[in-house]
């Protein structure tokens, strides 16, 4: 009988020694990558609060990544300040932590597109008179202040409040997405602000205690950041994510985490505006 499996294992050892040959040479010879991650947007990134250790989509897809490519991963916990001055001043390899990817980051960091998603409202679910985005206008709506999320209400708002004769939203940095959800239950936000990846996943955590207020303001891309020069390692990971894709892992990773919605069918390179 002939071995069926035999060509199928070394199509597979093929694709691997190729996308490893395509690695440089500094990350062929520490046989690993360095990841920023900074583990407080769940599903994305958190922490597991029965072990304390990384968990997320985030994680799994760095960790069956490196697993494509040969080498290990060495994950580096670190603040949403620090992620792009990590990669350029080389003190990490990649940044894979729900960043998303904007023409602005773009001037110092090449990101490969692996995800889409969009920034959406949502607030108490007790508040029934909040139906609609309009139903925000003159409300107070929060959200991290180290997005481009504060700017991006601020221009839905001008568009959709303010040309229609309603008051202007008014706009509340936070230092988080938790400091925005403790606010909210302080009654001192009516609305805030999260990736719509991250609603149905809070929404599941506190049953009845929150929903979605309409659908996500824009689509973005989510992206997996490298320093501009290392191009060697941008087409290395683009290869192993796309393969990851073609072959079932990646979709089978999103599934796990219930995100499936934000699949990408091909990985694109700065595709965000």
């Amino acid at each position: 009988m002939k071995n069926l499996f035999l060509p199928s294992l070394l199509v597979g050892l093929m694709a691997s020694t190729s996308v490893l040959a395509a690695l440089p040479a500094a990350i062929k010879d520490k046989g690993e990558i360095s990841a920023a991650i900074v583990p407080n947007y769940p599903p994305m990134d958190f922490k597991d609060t029965a072990t304390n250790k990384l968990t997320g989509l985030d994680f799994d897809l760095g960790n069956a990544l490196v697993e494509r490519l040969g080498v290990k991963i060495k994950w580096q916990e670190t603040g949403f300040e620090q992620m792009l001055s990590g990669l350029t001043t080389k003190r990490v390899d990649i940044v894979l932590s729900g960043m998303s990817d904007t023409a602005e980051r773009q001037k110092s960091v090449t990101f490969i597109d692996y995800f889409t998603s969009g920034p959406q409202l949502y607030t108490l679910a007790k508040r029934e008179e909040l139906k609609e985005l309009t139903d925000l206008c003159g409300k107070k709506v929060g959200t991290s202040r180290r997005t481009t999320w504060p700017s991006e209400i601020t221009a839905w708002s001008k568009e959709n409040c303010e040309k229609a004769g309603k008051p202007a939203i008014v706009v509340i940095g936070t230092e988080g997405s938790a400091d925005a959800r403790a606010q909210l239950q302080q009654n001192r936000l009516d609305a805030a602000m999260q990736g719509s990846e991250t609603i149905p996943y809070l929404m599941a955590l506190d049953k009845g205690k929150y929903k979605p207020v309409g659908l996500a303001i824009s689509k973005q891309f989510t992206g997996l950041g490298i320093e501009k020069s290392n191009t060697e390692l941008v087409t290395a990971i683009s290869e192993a994510l796309q393969g990851m894709i073609d072959d079932g892992t990646y979709g089978k990773i999103l599934k796990k985490w219930d995100l499936e919605q934000g699949a990408v069918e091909k990985i694109s390179i700065n595709a965000g505006q």
